[in-house]
């Protein structure tokens, strides 16, 4: 599996892909993990990207990880 993570090329601040029109498959709050599973991405609010983190990774192909930005946003 493949842990994703980008930074900006100029100023090297972490980009992010995931916006606020991305929503969790769970409970449909915005959407910090996404996860590819099976040729399909899986979109999860931060609350249950921990919840199914552990089921998640061993399936996944990749993995993504937005959270760090609710600390940034405070």
């Amino acid at each position: 599996m493949t842990t994703l993570t980008a930074h900006n090329e100029t100023t090297g601040a972490p980009f992010y892909r995931l916006t606020a029109a991305d929503r969790c498959d769970s409970c449909g709050a915005q959407a910090y993990i996404a996860a590819e599973v099976n040729g399909s991405e899986l979109l999860f609010c931060a609350h249950h990207g921990r919840k199914y983190e552990a089921k998640l990774r061993a399936v996944a192909t990749t993995w993504h990880d937005e959270t760090a930005r609710l600390n940034d946003e405070a």
